[in-house]
Protein backbone atom coordinates (compact mmCIF):
# COMPACT_ATOMS: atom_id res chain seq x y z
CA UNK A 1 0.00 0.00 0.00
CA UNK A 2 1.53 3.30 -1.10
CA UNK A 3 0.49 6.36 0.90
CA UNK A 4 1.54 9.93 1.68
CA UNK A 5 2.04 11.69 5.02
CA UNK A 6 0.42 14.99 5.93
CA UNK A 7 3.73 16.10 7.48
CA UNK A 8 4.55 17.54 4.02
CA UNK A 9 1.80 20.15 3.88
CA UNK A 10 0.24 20.31 7.34
CA UNK A 11 1.94 23.57 8.25
CA UNK A 12 0.68 25.32 5.10
CA UNK A 13 -3.02 24.80 5.78
CA UNK A 14 -5.60 25.97 8.27
CA UNK A 15 -8.37 23.82 6.81
CA UNK A 16 -8.04 20.04 6.99
CA UNK A 17 -9.99 19.33 3.82
CA UNK A 18 -7.81 21.66 1.74
CA UNK A 19 -4.74 19.89 3.14
CA UNK A 20 -6.16 16.52 2.05
CA UNK A 21 -7.10 17.86 -1.39
CA UNK A 22 -3.55 19.04 -2.06
CA UNK A 23 -2.21 15.54 -1.38
CA UNK A 24 -4.87 13.96 -3.59
CA UNK A 25 -3.72 16.23 -6.43
CA UNK A 26 -0.23 14.71 -6.18
CA UNK A 27 -1.67 11.33 -7.13
CA UNK A 28 -2.11 9.65 -3.74
CA UNK A 29 -5.42 8.36 -2.37
CA UNK A 30 -4.07 6.70 0.79
CA UNK A 31 -2.93 9.15 3.47
CA UNK A 32 -1.14 8.91 6.82
CA UNK A 33 -2.39 11.50 9.30
CA UNK A 34 0.76 12.75 10.98
CA UNK A 35 1.81 14.50 14.19
CA UNK A 36 1.77 18.27 14.53
CA UNK A 37 -1.90 18.46 13.53
CA UNK A 38 -3.93 21.16 15.24
CA UNK A 39 -7.34 20.14 16.49
CA UNK A 40 -8.85 22.90 14.31
CA UNK A 41 -8.09 20.85 11.21
CA UNK A 42 -9.97 17.77 12.40
CA UNK A 43 -13.45 18.82 11.13
CA UNK A 44 -12.13 19.29 7.58
CA UNK A 45 -10.23 16.00 7.66
CA UNK A 46 -13.33 14.19 8.92
CA UNK A 47 -15.44 15.83 6.21
CA UNK A 48 -13.04 14.64 3.50
CA UNK A 49 -12.95 11.14 4.98
CA UNK A 50 -16.75 10.93 5.24
CA UNK A 51 -17.00 11.99 1.59
CA UNK A 52 -14.75 9.09 0.60
CA UNK A 53 -11.98 11.32 -0.70
CA UNK A 54 -9.22 9.26 0.91
CA UNK A 55 -8.46 6.16 2.93
CA UNK A 56 -6.37 6.47 6.07
CA UNK A 57 -3.45 4.02 6.10
CA UNK A 58 -2.42 4.99 9.61
CA UNK A 59 -1.83 7.74 12.14
CA UNK A 60 1.42 9.06 13.63
CA UNK A 61 1.37 9.81 17.36
CA UNK A 62 0.44 12.36 18.67
CA UNK A 63 -2.66 13.10 16.62
CA UNK A 64 -3.85 15.74 17.14
CA UNK A 65 -0.98 17.60 18.73
CA UNK A 66 -1.34 18.43 22.44
CA UNK A 67 -3.16 21.76 22.64
CA UNK A 68 -0.54 23.24 24.96
CA UNK A 69 2.30 22.53 22.49
CA UNK A 70 2.57 25.36 20.00
CA UNK A 71 4.94 23.67 17.52
CA UNK A 72 5.17 20.32 15.76
CA UNK A 73 6.85 18.33 18.55
CA UNK A 74 6.09 14.60 18.53
CA UNK A 75 8.60 14.13 21.37
CA UNK A 76 7.19 16.83 23.64
CA UNK A 77 6.12 14.09 26.06
CA UNK A 78 8.03 10.83 26.41
CA UNK A 79 7.14 7.52 28.01
CA UNK A 80 10.76 7.43 29.25
CA UNK A 81 10.73 10.83 30.96
CA UNK A 82 11.87 11.24 34.57
CA UNK A 83 8.85 13.54 35.05
CA UNK A 84 5.70 11.58 36.01
CA UNK A 85 3.45 14.26 34.49
CA UNK A 86 5.16 13.90 31.11
CA UNK A 87 4.78 10.11 31.17
CA UNK A 88 1.10 10.44 32.10
CA UNK A 89 0.47 13.04 29.40
CA UNK A 90 2.19 10.84 26.82
CA UNK A 91 -0.17 8.00 27.68
CA UNK A 92 -3.26 10.24 27.60
CA UNK A 93 -2.39 11.67 24.20
CA UNK A 94 -1.60 8.24 22.76
CA UNK A 95 -4.94 6.87 23.91
CA UNK A 96 -6.65 9.80 22.16
CA UNK A 97 -4.62 9.04 19.03
CA UNK A 98 -5.71 5.40 19.12
CA UNK A 99 -9.34 6.46 19.43
CA UNK A 100 -9.08 8.71 16.38
CA UNK A 101 -7.12 6.11 14.44
CA UNK A 102 -9.99 3.66 14.92
CA UNK A 103 -12.45 6.34 13.79
CA UNK A 104 -10.48 6.77 10.55
CA UNK A 105 -10.24 2.97 10.14
CA UNK A 106 -6.44 3.15 10.33
CA UNK A 107 -4.33 0.00 10.35
CA UNK A 108 -1.63 1.29 12.70
CA UNK A 109 -0.36 4.08 14.94
CA UNK A 110 3.35 4.96 14.66
CA UNK A 111 5.00 5.49 18.06
CA UNK A 112 8.16 7.20 19.27
CA UNK A 113 9.11 5.44 22.50
CA UNK A 114 11.29 8.13 24.08
CA UNK A 115 15.01 8.55 24.69
CA UNK A 116 17.87 8.26 27.14
CA UNK A 117 19.10 11.55 28.65
CA UNK A 118 22.24 12.18 26.61
CA UNK A 119 23.18 15.42 24.84
CA UNK A 120 22.90 14.81 21.08
CA UNK A 121 25.39 17.60 20.36
CA UNK A 122 28.03 15.68 22.28
CA UNK A 123 27.23 12.27 20.82
CA UNK A 124 25.22 11.62 17.61
CA UNK A 125 25.91 15.06 16.11
CA UNK A 126 29.57 14.85 17.08
CA UNK A 127 29.95 11.40 15.51
CA UNK A 128 28.18 12.60 12.35
CA UNK A 129 30.54 15.57 12.07
CA UNK A 130 33.58 13.31 12.35
CA UNK A 131 32.26 11.03 9.60
CA UNK A 132 31.37 13.96 7.35
CA UNK A 133 34.87 15.44 7.68
CA UNK A 134 37.15 12.40 7.88
CA UNK A 135 35.13 9.21 7.26
CA UNK A 136 34.99 6.19 9.56
CA UNK A 137 38.57 4.97 9.37
CA UNK A 138 40.39 7.28 11.77
CA UNK A 139 41.17 6.71 15.46
CA UNK A 140 39.04 9.67 16.51
CA UNK A 141 35.93 8.05 15.04
CA UNK A 142 36.59 4.68 16.70
CA UNK A 143 37.19 6.26 20.11
CA UNK A 144 34.06 8.44 19.93
CA UNK A 145 31.86 5.57 18.78
CA UNK A 146 33.05 3.16 21.49
CA UNK A 147 32.63 5.80 24.20
CA UNK A 148 29.13 6.61 22.93
CA UNK A 149 27.98 2.99 22.90
CA UNK A 150 29.38 2.32 26.39
CA UNK A 151 27.79 5.44 27.85
CA UNK A 152 24.37 4.68 26.41
CA UNK A 153 24.42 1.00 27.34
CA UNK A 154 25.23 1.90 30.94
CA UNK A 155 22.24 4.17 31.52
CA UNK A 156 19.65 2.68 29.11
CA UNK A 157 17.96 -0.11 31.15
CA UNK A 158 15.74 2.21 33.25
CA UNK A 159 14.44 4.01 30.16
CA UNK A 160 13.95 0.78 28.23
CA UNK A 161 11.82 -0.58 31.07
CA UNK A 162 9.66 2.55 31.12
CA UNK A 163 9.11 2.17 27.38
CA UNK A 164 8.18 -1.50 27.74
CA UNK A 165 5.76 -0.77 30.58
CA UNK A 166 4.03 1.94 28.57
CA UNK A 167 3.80 -0.25 25.48
CA UNK A 168 2.28 -3.10 27.47
CA UNK A 169 -0.51 -0.85 28.73
CA UNK A 170 -1.10 0.67 25.30
CA UNK A 171 -1.22 -2.76 23.64
CA UNK A 172 -4.31 -3.62 25.66
CA UNK A 173 -6.11 -0.57 24.27
CA UNK A 174 -4.77 -1.21 20.78
CA UNK A 175 -6.41 -4.63 20.85
CA UNK A 176 -9.74 -3.05 21.85
CA UNK A 177 -9.55 -0.56 18.97
CA UNK A 178 -8.15 -3.03 16.45
CA UNK A 179 -5.20 -0.78 15.63
CA UNK A 180 -1.58 -1.98 15.61
CA UNK A 181 1.19 -0.21 17.51
CA UNK A 182 4.15 0.37 15.18
CA UNK A 183 7.36 1.15 17.10
CA UNK A 184 9.47 3.36 14.87
CA UNK A 185 13.20 3.16 14.18
CA UNK A 186 14.75 6.46 15.16
CA UNK A 187 17.54 8.58 13.69
CA UNK A 188 19.59 9.23 16.81
CA UNK A 189 21.37 6.64 18.94
CA UNK A 190 20.13 8.54 22.02
CA UNK A 191 16.56 7.60 21.10
CA UNK A 192 14.72 4.59 22.50
CA UNK A 193 14.90 1.84 21.40
CA UNK A 194 18.32 1.21 19.87
CA UNK A 195 18.48 -1.65 17.36
CA UNK A 196 19.55 -4.11 20.06
CA UNK A 197 16.68 -2.91 22.24
CA UNK A 198 14.27 -3.05 19.29
CA UNK A 199 14.99 -6.75 18.80
CA UNK A 200 14.54 -7.33 22.53
CA UNK A 201 11.28 -5.33 22.51
CA UNK A 202 9.85 -7.23 19.54
CA UNK A 203 10.76 -10.55 21.14
CA UNK A 204 9.07 -9.41 24.35
CA UNK A 205 5.83 -8.84 22.41
CA UNK A 206 6.30 -11.74 19.99
CA UNK A 207 2.96 -13.29 20.96
CA UNK A 208 1.07 -9.98 20.78
CA UNK A 209 -0.33 -9.32 17.29
CA UNK A 210 -0.91 -5.64 18.10
CA UNK A 211 2.76 -4.67 18.47
CA UNK A 212 5.29 -4.56 15.64
CA UNK A 213 8.12 -2.66 13.99
CA UNK A 214 7.98 0.49 11.83
CA UNK A 215 10.95 0.98 9.53
CA UNK A 216 11.94 4.54 8.72
CA UNK A 217 14.18 4.35 5.65
CA UNK A 218 15.85 7.69 6.26
CA UNK A 219 16.37 7.29 10.00
CA UNK A 220 18.05 3.92 9.55
CA UNK A 221 20.21 5.25 6.71
CA UNK A 222 21.50 8.03 8.97
CA UNK A 223 22.70 5.39 11.45
CA UNK A 224 24.13 3.38 8.56
CA UNK A 225 26.08 6.44 7.41
CA UNK A 226 27.80 6.86 10.79
CA UNK A 227 28.57 3.16 11.15
CA UNK A 228 26.08 2.16 13.83
CA UNK A 229 24.44 -0.52 11.65
CA UNK A 230 24.20 -1.94 8.13
CA UNK A 231 20.88 -1.00 6.54
CA UNK A 232 20.34 -4.20 4.55
CA UNK A 233 21.44 -6.51 7.34
CA UNK A 234 19.26 -4.69 9.85
CA UNK A 235 16.21 -5.14 7.64
CA UNK A 236 17.07 -8.79 7.19
CA UNK A 237 17.15 -9.21 10.98
CA UNK A 238 14.01 -7.24 11.88
CA UNK A 239 11.77 -7.93 8.84
CA UNK A 240 9.66 -10.67 10.53
CA UNK A 241 8.22 -7.93 12.75
CA UNK A 242 7.50 -5.35 10.02
CA UNK A 243 4.22 -3.42 9.95
CA UNK A 244 5.29 -0.81 7.40
CA UNK A 245 7.71 2.00 6.67
CA UNK A 246 8.29 5.69 6.10
CA UNK A 247 9.90 6.25 2.71
CA UNK A 248 12.22 9.19 2.11
CA UNK A 249 15.73 9.68 0.82
CA UNK A 250 18.98 10.86 2.42
CA UNK A 251 21.62 13.20 1.05
CA UNK A 252 25.00 12.30 2.55
CA UNK A 253 25.48 12.21 5.41
CA UNK A 254 22.48 13.52 7.36
CA UNK A 255 19.84 15.36 5.27
CA UNK A 256 16.81 13.13 5.40
CA UNK A 257 13.15 13.46 4.39
CA UNK A 258 14.29 14.17 0.82
CA UNK A 259 12.14 13.07 -2.12
CA UNK A 260 12.80 9.47 -3.25
CA UNK A 261 15.51 9.11 -5.94
CA UNK A 262 17.22 12.39 -4.99
CA UNK A 263 19.63 10.87 -2.46
CA UNK A 264 21.71 7.79 -1.74
CA UNK A 265 19.12 5.14 -0.84
CA UNK A 266 19.03 1.99 -2.98
CA UNK A 267 15.35 1.00 -2.79
CA UNK A 268 15.84 -2.09 -4.97
CA UNK A 269 18.02 -3.58 -2.22
CA UNK A 270 15.64 -2.68 0.61
CA UNK A 271 12.10 -3.21 -0.68
CA UNK A 272 12.32 -7.02 -1.06
CA UNK A 273 12.17 -7.28 2.74
CA UNK A 274 8.66 -5.73 2.71
CA UNK A 275 5.57 -7.79 1.84
CA UNK A 276 3.77 -6.32 -1.19
CA UNK A 277 0.75 -5.37 0.94
CA UNK A 278 2.93 -3.56 3.51
CA UNK A 279 2.13 0.15 4.00
CA UNK A 280 4.87 2.35 2.52
CA UNK A 281 4.34 6.00 3.39
CA UNK A 282 6.17 8.85 1.69
CA UNK A 283 7.15 11.13 4.59
CA UNK A 284 8.70 14.23 3.05
CA UNK A 285 10.00 17.57 4.27
CA UNK A 286 7.67 20.57 3.74
CA UNK A 287 10.47 22.04 1.59
CA UNK A 288 10.02 19.40 -1.15
CA UNK A 289 8.41 20.83 -4.29
CA UNK A 290 5.21 19.54 -5.86
CA UNK A 291 6.72 18.88 -9.28
CA UNK A 292 9.66 17.00 -7.79
CA UNK A 293 7.26 14.73 -5.89
CA UNK A 294 5.12 14.08 -8.97
CA UNK A 295 8.19 13.18 -11.03
CA UNK A 296 9.46 10.85 -8.31
CA UNK A 297 6.06 9.18 -8.02
CA UNK A 298 6.11 8.44 -11.76
CA UNK A 299 9.55 6.86 -11.43
CA UNK A 300 8.38 4.83 -8.43
CA UNK A 301 5.32 3.50 -10.27
CA UNK A 302 7.47 2.51 -13.23
CA UNK A 303 10.16 0.89 -11.06
CA UNK A 304 7.92 -0.76 -8.48
CA UNK A 305 4.45 -1.23 -10.02
CA UNK A 306 3.59 -3.95 -7.51
CA UNK A 307 4.08 -1.40 -4.69
CA UNK A 308 2.04 1.42 -6.20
Amino acid sequence: MLAFSTCWNNSRHHDGEAMIDEILELGFSNIELSHGMTIAKLPGIKKAFAAGKFTCSGVHNYFPSPVEVMIDAPDAYEYTSHRPFDRQRAMEMTLKTLELAAEFKAIYVVLHMGSVPLNTRKWTKRLTSIVAENGRNGPEYAAEKIAFVKKREKIAPLYYQRAIDALGTLAEKAAEYGVKLAVESRSRYEDMPSEREMVKLQEHFADNPWVGYWHDFGHVQLKHNIGLLDHVEWLRRISPHLIGGHVHDVQWPQRDHRTPFTGTLQYKELLPFFPESCPLIWELSPTRKTQEIREALAVWKHSFPERS
